[in-house]
């Protein structure tokens, strides 16, 4: 299996696609506008206790106080709050926990109102962001993420992955991070961490004990509802967690964010450092890749499957709804059965794709074709598993209720990828109507006028539709030569066959699209 990651940097963030044999899997974007991101630790202010839900409203400096559940507190929330209160109060100068007394563990069926108080600070972690109308879901149970471990503060339990099956490895990795760990700290070992020697492990938990002193440190001296240690970026993140030898190439279009990604790499895992790959070509990125289109062709209510069945998708408050149907394909009345069955297979593999590009989250209802052999409905369901196998969002698949629905529940932890396929056309607006085309170039001219002259903006570009890009270069004396004596600034004309005939936009020396 070929792995690609492609990523389109701009200067309001990241979209990265993942590609399986260049076919897209995976979509995320990273904004920079995005100040929640999951894992960042807050100090958190308690606003309000809630009896009735065993909760209590935290302010993190978002619009709506986020949501902290007495079973996200973590057993050893007690030693939390001391800790915080010593460090706030200058009483506790080690910044690892040597020194420190824990805490006992707080009782799994108690109530927050014997934890918590109004006005109290706590450190809590975003486990959730902020999603629709509902404000971030937080833990403090804290824990901070690396390569190979996760290092779990309060803590002397080591917890090895189940997906390291060898018992020899496990018993390994386990003596390996008893030696290296600090005092009061617990361990969680990652798949990732199989066959991996001791330096590559110690380098990696002693960054992430960097990491905890950085938050000691900040801890004492950070305003109530701010950022105290955030998360790497979505990027690194992404890469952190899925980067391995399958991986073939990963092409970037911005020579900062190369640079940036051909580092962290070379931290992680110097062998695949030569997999980054700067994007050169005149064409987008995602366009030269195929990732444009395989977007549009993809995200939608209806999504087409190759052998002639569809899936519709519907969205709502409480869950996501599939239906999938057969379409145009051709039946064998004598054989219904088969038909349905392998319609139903190849719709498997691409819910298991959708459920992954769209993050989508909470409760999936499925409906696939009936089927009257219970054989068929077992091969099925163990087929989706086996579809599902790779998604790293936690999940849980129930076997066909006797109306023939399978139900899934995943893993939410961001707001679902949604991306509008349907465009207003851009030329009319919708009206049905347009401007005479002959007057397409007095209307650019118009915009230069007020750009240029009136804006004073610098080394700006055009772009416009490829036709119209040849129109606009044709000949010895070219208009674009016209522009240069007109406006005395030579303007770049950049062509995007997504547009259509009559659309036009502008472009700053940095590359931001003006609006006008």
């Amino acid at each position: 299996m070929i792995k690609e990651l492609i990523i389109d940097s701009s200067p309001n963030g990241a979209t990265i696609a993942l590609l399986q044999d260049r076919q897209l899997v995976e979509l995320h974007k990273e904004q920079i506008t995005n100040n929640y991101t999951v894992g960042d630790i807050y100090l958190g202010r308690i606003k309000k206790i809630m009896p009735s839900l065993n909760a209590a409203f935290v302010d993190v400096g978002y619009e709506k106080d986020a949501f902290l559940h007495y079973l996200d507190l973590g057993p050893q929330v007690q030693s939390l709050l001391k800790l915080t209160k010593q460090v706030r109060s200058g009483g506790y100068q080690s910044k690892l926990l040597d020194n420190f007394k824990p805490e006992a563990d707080i009782n799994k069926g108690g109530k927050i109102s014997d934890v918590l108080l109004k006005g109290a600070l706590i450190p809590v972690q975003i486990a959730k962001e902020p999603i629709s109308t509902k404000g971030p879901r937080l833990s403090s149970d804290l824990s901070i993420a690396g390569r190979y471990v996760v290092l779990v503060p309060f803590s002397e339990v080591i917890s090895i992955s189940k997906k390291i099956k060898s018992n020899t490895e496990r018993t390994r990795l386990r003596k390996v991070v008893e030696s290296i760990k600090p005092k009061h700290f617990g361990v969680i070992i990652r798949t990732v961490s199989e066959g991996k020697g001791v330096q590559e492990l110690q380098k990696d938990l002693l960054d992430l004990i960097s990491k905890w002193e950085t938050f000691v440190t900040k801890l004492h001296g950070t305003e109530p509802s701010k950022k105290v240690l955030g998360e790497i970026g979505r990027t690194s993140t992404i890469l952190r967690d899925i980067l391995n030898p399958d991986f073939q190439h990963i092409y970037v279009n911005e020579q900062s964010m190369y640079e940036e990604v051909r580092s962290y790499i070379h931290e992680i895992s110097p062998d695949l450092e030569g997999i980054v790959r700067l994007h050169k070509h005149k064409e987008p990125l995602f366009e030269h890749h195929g990732v444009d289109k395989q977007i549009k062709s993809t995200f939608g209510k209806t999504v087409n499957l190759a052998g002639g069945a569809y899936l519709v998708i519907e969205h709502t408050e409480a869950l996501h709804v599939i239906d999938v149907n057969s379409g145009n394909r051709t039946a064998n009345k004598e054989n219904q059965e088969e038909n349905a069955y392998q319609v139903n297979k190849e719709a498997a593999k691409e819910i298991a794709r959708q459920l992954r590009l769209r993050d989508m989250g909470g409760i999936v209802v499925v409906d696939f074709i009936d089927m009257h052999k219970p054989t068929n409905r077992k091969e099925l369901f163990d087929y989706l598993k086996a579809q599902m196998a790779d998604d790293r969002a936690k999940h849980t698949i129930l076997p066909p209720s006797k109306f023939g629905l399978i139900q899934i529940t995943r893993q939410r932890v961001r707001p679902e990828m949604n991306i509008v396929t349907s465009e207003v056309c851009p030329a009319c607006g919708g009206t049905g109507s347009i401007r005479p085309t002959v007057l397409l170039i007095d209307d650019i001219e118009n915009n230069f006028n007020y750009i240029l002259e009136e804006q004073n903006e610098k080394n700006i570009t055009l772009c416009v539709h490829p036709y119209i890009e040849a129109y606009i270069k044709k000949g010895l004396y070219t208009r674009q030569m016209k522009w240069y004596f007109k406006y005395n600034q030579w303007i770049r004309i950049k062509s995007n066959p997504a547009y259509q005939i009559t659309e036009f936009k502008f472009f700053s020396a940095k590359d931001e699209e003006i609006k006008l």
